[in-house]
């Protein structure tokens, strides 16, 4: 089982830091960021906890948690919110926005451990061996690995090719912009057009072969897996 990874997100850089090093401690994997539009440059499927500090520069923890949430690939991450306020209209907000806790400062590093503790243990799945593991009949990608098969013959996949798949295969039936996949797989500082995807779909088709008719195309809305 691989270690849960966990992004903690604030614009104070020190406690970034000291929460960092006391995770790390604990056996867990920390990346940090100082800022939610920094954060939203990451990839954030990667993490099986967030950790979002609520006041903080142009875009908050709050409105960085209702972001992620409207996404479906990254609805189900769990949230802990930090943060100096401690209204109670402040708490029902973050849990109305789905968090799976809330930590008030100033708070000990023992306590927010111990929290990320029991979030990891009611809601991490990510860390499961299955969830390595994507499938539908005879198409499989192993998401460790990063390799794709058809009927048990191994397919080679670009890395663009792979996210693309993986995307589609992992929400079926929801149907995607060519502007969302953009967003989702290219970095945001690279210049990608709508052609860019239509030709990275068209390459998947072929390689799938009998599953390439999966991926349906909604003509001047975009693409989906159809089941």
């Amino acid at each position: 089982m691989r270690r849960p990874k966990i992004l903690v997100v604030d614009d104070e850089q020190d406690l970034c830091e000291i929460l960092k090093f006391n995770l790390e401690n604990e056996g867990f994997q920390v990346d940090t960021a100082n800022s939610a539009e920094e954060a939203l440059t990451l990839d954030l499927s990667q993490y099986q906890l967030l950790i979002l500090d609520v006041m903080m520069g142009e875009m908050s923890g709050f409105a960085m948690a209702k972001s992620l949430k409207q996404d479906p690939a990254l609805a189900a991450t769990p949230v802990i919110f930090l943060t100096a306020r401690s209204t109670e209209n402040d708490t029902i907000t973050g849990f109305s926005l789905g968090a799976d806790d809330y930590i008030a400062k100033p708070f000990s590093i023992r306590e927010v451990v111990m929290r990320v503790k029991a979030v990891l243990h009611r809601t991490c799945r990510k860390t499961e061996e299955p969830d390595a593991l994507l499938s539908y009949n005879g198409l499989e990608m192993n998401l460790e690995k990063k390799t794709v098969s058809v009927g048990g013959t191994s397919i080679p996949f670009t890395k663009t090719e792979f996210e693309l798949l993986r995307v589609l295969l992992e929400n079926r039936g929801h149907l995607f912009s060519r502007q969302e996949l953009i967003n989702r797989i290219w970095p945001r500082d690279v210049f990608v057009v709508d052609r860019t995807v239509d030709v990275n779909i068209t390459r998947i088709r072929k390689k799938l072969g009998p599953y390439g008719k999966n991926i349906v195309t909604r003509l001047g809305f975009g693409y989906y897996f159809d089941e």
